[in-house]
C-alpha cells in the first residue's frame, strides 16, 4: 500500500488566509499515517492551532486540500461536519468542561449526542475514565478536581467514542513538567492502540523526550519534518 493510500491525515498545498489578510498557514503539505503520532511545534502564531482547526473543519482552507480518514474535506457540506467530527477527538488547553455536570456526565456527552444506549454509554465512559486514572472520581464535580485531573477528564471525553484521530492543542500549557509528561504518555498510549494522534505544543524539551515525529512551523510554513531515526 502506498504512503498516500495509508494516510489518515493529508495536507496538499494548504493555505489559510483570514479576512484581515493574515496568512496562518502557507502551502502546507504533509501526511500522517494511520496510527502515527506527531507533534506540531513552532513560535507563537506559527500556525499550530490553525493546522488543527483545519483537520476538524473548524476552519476551511483558502486553497489546497485536507483529507481525513479518506475523506476530502473540500466542499464538505455543513450538515456533514458533525459526522466528520465524531471521528475526531479534540483536547484543548482550557479543558472546556461543563462545571455544572459531573465528571461522568462530561465524558458521556459525546455518546449521548451520538444516541448510544445507556448501557453502552456506561461501559465506555467507565473504560475511558479508567484509562486516564479517574474512575473513582466519576461522580465528582469538575471544579473539585486539580488542573491536571480536569485535563484528564477532557482527554477521556475526547477518546470515549473511540475516534480514529485525536488532536490536542497545547494540552500541557497549564501543567507542571511532571504532569505534562504524564499527559503526553497518555497520548502515546492511545497511539499504541491505533489512534492517529497530533499534538500542538511549544514545550520543545518535552516534545524531544517523546521521540515522535515533529512538524516545525515558521510563519505558517513547514520548516522541518523530523522523524525518529533521522539525523
Amino acid at each position: 500500500m502506498s504512503e498516500t493510500a495509508a494516510a489518515m491525515i493529508r495536507f496538499d498545498q494548504v493555505t489559510k488566509r483570514y479576512a484581515s489578510g493574515h496568512e496562518a498557514v502557507h502551502e502546507l503539505s504533509f501526511e500522517l499515517a494511520a496510527g502515527e503520532m506527531a507533534f506540531v511545534t513552532g513560535h507563537s502564531g506559527a500556525g499550530k492551532s490553525t493546522l488543527l482547526k483545519l483537520i476538524a473543519l473548524i476552519e476551511r482552507p483558502t486553497r489546497g486540500h485536507v483529507t481525513v480518514n479518506g475523506q476530502n474535506l473540500h466542499g464538505l457540506r455543513r450538515g456533514r461536519i458533525p459526522e466528520l467530527r465524531r471521528g475526531i477527538g479534540m483536547v484543548f488547553q482550557d479543558h472546556r468542561l461543563l462545571m455544572d455536570r459531573s465528571v461522568y456526565d462530561n465524558v458521556a456527552l459525546p455518546l449521548i449526542i451520538a444516541g448510544l444506549s445507556r448501557e453502552e454509554i456506561a461501559k465506555r465512559v467507565r473504560a475511558a475514565l479508567d484509562k486516564v486514572g479517574l474512575l473513582e472520581r466519576e461522580r465528582a464535580a469538575p471544579i473539585t478536581l486539580s488542573t491536571g485531573e480536569q485535563q484528564r477528564v477532557g482527554i477521556a471525553r475526547a477518546i470515549v467514542a473511540k475516534p480514529a484521530v485525536l488532536i490536542a492543542d497545547e494540552p500541557t500549557g497549564n501543567l507542571d513538567p511532571q504532569l505534562s509528561g504524564e499527559i503526553m504518555r497518555l497520548f502515546a498510549d492511545f497511539q499504541q492502540v491505533g489512534t492517529t494522534v497530533i499534538v500542538a505544543s511549544h514545550d520543545l524539551p518535552l516534545v524531544k523526550r517523546m521521540g515522535k515525529r515533529v512538524l516545525v512551523l515558521d510563519h505558517g510554513r513547514l520548516l522541518d519534518d523530523w522523524r525518529p531515526g533521522s539525523t
